[in-house]
């Protein structure tokens, strides 16, 4: 998909599709702002006939034959006073879903001058991810999207905006989705891998794959118990990405990696969504999309490293017992007394394996726990921090965004709760701050020294309908988050 915007007045527009969006308020003096392509005062008869008065999300389309424009498409967006960049970006991304097969081009008006490049890049990558259908796995997978161009009107006081960033994080987020969304059968630890392998050819970053023995060396006792009881070999992925000249900052991004997830001998049974456990590596769907996006955008002055410890969690006659004990490479002992908590096993060896490349800053997503969704919901994801700063920075980026992050916090008495009576620690504690319990866990593996941050999108990766510019199924939830931050240093 190709964004352009009309530098010319628009007198001289030439389009046949028109999107127009209105204020919940003087109608009658918005729609002059269309006398270019329609009669105003026939207009305001219609939609007066209809109803029709700028309501948030309300949607007019009315069809021409006898002039110049076929398709005009009038978008209510609500009262100037409750007006928010969230809604004007949902309202916009469920219509495109909907015109998406029907119009080449689309061209967009809206009733106020777009005041910023970054306005206009941020409406760009909403209706481009909106857009978004994944049909690799239907009958449909050899259709081609009808919506090729979308334009935008009233910018003319910008000149040569470039959309070229904004699609190189649209390619980011639109592969996670599509790691995420792809079946157990077809995303298996060796296909990340490979995965990973292509993000570095096509954008010049360092790979270095390990396998089983490799792991076993470097005393990954935790990741590899998980392993254990899957046919498949695991993968520990670590790409890197090294800004040309002086390096000003190190930072590590870690993402959970369970290609699928039967829970063990824990075994996942009743409501527990077994047959959606493909998406339990929502975490390094996102840390491989935003290497994707960064790997293309290049930012200056960082070396960025992207960490996955991929593998599944399967029952075969050589899996992890409850009950087990296990030595992670930091030479901790846990007692695994949950084998369906193993997406913190696995990252308690990542964690470790990111600390020893000594980074300024460690952040890890995973879809970790059950708890974060019944304290959160499904829009907005929750994360801790050892640090204020980086806990900061991160509310902004993520705010700039549109992906909701909420701080939780690393409740120090909730520690007791993991002690073993015969290891170092228990990898699960009492059922009451489950996701909390889950982040101290986490804390056990790395410098205490280096600033770090573990975000649960365990709710946020997967949407079951229609939500704002998420179409029903993987969200890539976390790339733009981890992407604005970087880009803000």
């Amino acid at each position: 998909m190709q964004f352009s915007t009309f530098q010319k007045n628009l007198d001289e527009w030439q389009g046949v599709s028109l999107i127009f969006g209105v204020l919940e308020e003087e109608i009658e003096s918005q729609l002059e702002t269309i006398k270019f392509v329609v009669d105003p005062k026939l207009l305001l008869k219609k939609i007066t006939t209809k109803k029709f008065k700028g309501e948030k999300g309300g949607i007019l389309n009315f069809e021409f034959l006898d002039q110049k424009l076929e398709n005009l498409i009038i978008i209510g967006l609500g009262k100037t006073k409750n007006l928010n960049k969230g809604d004007i970006k949902n309202t916009l991304g469920n219509l495109i879903r909907k015109i998406v097969d029907k119009n080449e081009k689309i061209s967009i008006l809206l009733p106020w001058e777009l005041n910023s490049q970054l306005e206009i890049n941020h409406l760009a990558e909403s209706m481009r991810l909106s857009a978004y259908k994944d049909n690799r796995f239907n009958k449909k997978k050899d259709e081609k999207r009808v919506l090729r161009e979308i334009e935008f009107l009233n910018s003319n006081k910008f000149e040569n905006i470039s959309f070229e960033e904004t699609e190189k994080i649209c390619e980011g987020v639109e592969l996670a989705r599509r790691l995420v969304a792809a079946p157990p059968n077809s995303l298996t630890p060796q296909a990340m891998s490979i995965k990973a392998s292509q993000i570095a050819k096509d954008h010049d970053l360092e790979i270095k794959i390990l396998d089983a023995k490799e792991c076993e060396n470097l005393g990954m006792g935790a990741y590899l118990a998980v392993a254990k009881g899957s046919d498949l070999e695991p993968k520990f992925i670590h790409l890197t990405l090294k800004s040309e000249g002086p390096i000003k900052e190190k930072i590590a991004l870690v993402g959970k990696g369970l290609t699928f997830d039967s829970g063990g001998y824990n075994l996942k049974v009743g409501a527990s969504q077994i047959e959606m456990m493909k998406y339990d590596m929502g975490g390094s769907a996102a840390v491989l999309g935003a290497a994707k996006a960064l790997g293309a955008i290049k930012p200056k002055g960082l070396e960025i490293h992207f960490i996955v410890a991929a593998c599944e969690n399967m029952i075969n006659g050589s899996a992890v017992h409850p009950g087990d004990v296990v030595k992670a490479s930091n030479g901790k002992t846990i007692e695994i007394n949950n084998t369906d908590a193993e997406g913190r096993l696995t990252l308690a060896d990542a964690l470790t394996y990111a600390s020893n490349l000594k980074p300024d800053s460690i952040i890890d997503l995973a879809t970790l726990t059950g708890a974060i969704v019944i304290a959160l919901g499904n829009d907005v994801a929750g994360f801790w921090s050892n640090n204020n700063d980086l806990a900061n920075d991160l509310k902004t980026a993520s705010a700039e965004v549109g992906e909701e992050l909420w701080q939780m916090p690393l409740q120090k008495s909730y520690k007791d709760g993991l002690k073993s009576h015969i290891a170092d620690m228990k990898n699960t504690g009492p059922r009451a701050g489950g996701s909390i319990t889950a982040a101290l866990f986490l804390e056990e593996f790395f410098d205490e020294n280096i600033k770090w941050a573990h975000i649960d999108i365990a709710g946020t990766c997967w949407t079951d309908k229609n939500n704002g510019i998420n179409p029903s199924g993987a969200t890539g939830f976390g790339v733009k988050t981890l992407v604005q931050w970087i880009k803000n240093k």
